[in-house]
């Protein structure tokens, strides 16, 4: 698409909108930043824009003028594609793209991308360091928190871009046409959004709808929407299990993660040989180096840094052990499958915190995965009542609410005794209460490591 000198409308004006509107600027488009919001400070806004990059920044209503001369629409993630704001410009014909697809359009060499309601940070994090730690030419973007847009015209023919895909970023993708794909798994999430759990399940298998037989795309043998996937899949299917031997494929034989290939076996490391706990980051490994030998990088190499890969920060994360009580911080587990995967990895009585934002979660499976763990359950935020209900519904009353992450953390700390374990693992979003679930997670482990000793 030729793009120069075109007016090109941002809606959105936070990391995503501004990183779009410096590439517009440098690639010689007119870029409009759009935030509805009126109380945003547009000379806020503006002093976000990288030296040098220029854009019209738009509050309140949109003018007819600036509706009418856009030849483009971006959107930030958080905005949805169903409104009738973005519904006017489609019936005008104007094409309507995702900062991800905005990034590709002017990206060079190929893409690995990742998508999954759990598990896609780590599995991103851990395939972008095999990749540097193998190529010279690497750039990690996308729902990890670096926008696409702020790497692509970095990028070379040589270049291998590593990038995190959220639904809400392949709503909006047109011609993205990654080489390796994974989608670890699909369980609901964001109804609220996308409405039904059928258009959620079509979106995430949409990361592949440019893919071709040439191409790869690992899949999740255990997730029964993924295996169903894999007989439509455009692209060459790679399995893994974290249940089961496969003909082809990786899994986990007892501690030992294998590969099959034509059936003949390889033992390719022990679980104890890697620094991620829990049997869901075992499948994120497996997935982590399907994609990476699909690649073509050596499994000497592949293995080497898995080895020596820590957990991503607030995906359970150790924080410390005070008085004998062990915290971790979860704050990335924000629907209760996620949430699910945190208390499995506890190896001791725990006291969790739950609650926050709500996404239209039902809760039935994560309570029922306390399975006697989970000593305490302390609420905060929109959810709380509703968690409540729920777990007293399966038998589980010992819980508290607290009016503010402070008070959580007191009643915490006055009820856990040695031998224990914190975890902050919500199971909902952190909205209303923090801006992101960074800044939750960040509050927690600044609140643990200011406890005495």
């Amino acid at each position: 698409m030729n793009i120069e000198g075109k007016k090109v409308l941002i809606v959105g004006t936070g990391k995503s909108g501004i990183a779009a509107a410096a590439l517009l600027s440098q690639v010689g488009a007119v870029p409009v930043l759009f935030d509805e919001n009126e109380s945003t400070d547009k000379r806020e806004v503006e002093k976000k824009l990288p030296e040098g990059v220029r854009a019209e920044v738009i509050t309140g209503k949109l003018p007819d003028q600036a509706a009418d001369e856009a030849q483009l629409l971006v959107l930030s993630p958080g905005v949805p594609v169903d409104t009738p704001f973005v519904e006017k410009f489609r019936d005008k014909g104007v094409r309507v793209w995702g900062e991800v697809e905005l990034g590709y359009a002017f990206s060079k060499g190929k893409v690995i991308a990742i998508t999954g309601t759990n598990g896609k940070t780590t599995t991103t994090a851990l395939t972008g360091k095999i990749m540097s730690d193998y190529y010279s030419s690497v750039f990690v973007v996308g729902n990890i928190g670096t926008p696409y847009t702020l790497e692509a015209l970095h990028t070379r023919e040589d270049s291998v871009t590593v990038a995190e895909i959220s639904s809400f970023q392949l709503e909006t993708t047109e011609n993205f046409h990654p080489a390796v794909t994974a989608i670890l798994n699909i369980t609901p999430d964001h109804l609220n959004r996308h409405h039904t759990m059928e258009n959620y399940v079509a979106v995430k298998e949409s990361i592949t709808k440019n893919q071709t037989g040439e191409d790869t795309c690992v899949l999740n043998y255990e997730d029964p929407y993924t295996r169903d996937f894999g007989e439509r899949c455009p692209a060459s299917v790679v399995w893994f299990s974290s249940a089961r031997k496969l003909e082809e494929g990786y899994y986990l034989d007892g501690e030992d993660i294998c590969r099959s290939v034509g059936g003949a076996e390889e033992r390719l490391m022990n679980i104890h040989d890697m620094q991620l706990l829990g049997i869901h980051n075992v499948e994120n490994v497996m997935a982590a180096i399907a994609m990476s030998s699909s690649y073509g990088v050596p499994m000497e190499h592949i293995l080497n840094t898995v080895k020596h890969f820590k957990a991503v920060e607030h995906r359970i994360e150790y924080v410390a052990t005070k008085k004998g009580v062990a915290y971790y911080n979860d704050s990335k587990g924000t629907n209760p499958d996620a949430a699910i995967q945190g208390i499995r990895a506890m190896n001791r009585p725990t006291i969790l915190i739950g609650g926050g934002y709500d996404k239209q979660s039902e809760y039935d499976e994560w309570i029922e995965a306390f399975d006697g763990k989970v000593r305490l359950l302390v609420l905060i935020g929109q959810t709380k009542e509703k968690i409540a209900e729920c777990a007293r519904k399966h038998g589980f009353n010992n819980i508290v609410f607290a009016d503010t992450f402070e008070e959580c953390m007191d009643i915490c700390v006055k009820n856990a005794v040695s031998g224990d374990a914190v975890l902050l693992s919500p199971a909902c979003a952190s909205w209303g209460m923090f801006p992101n679930y960074e800044v939750r997670g960040d509050m927690f482990k600044e609140y643990v490591n200011q406890l005495k000793e």
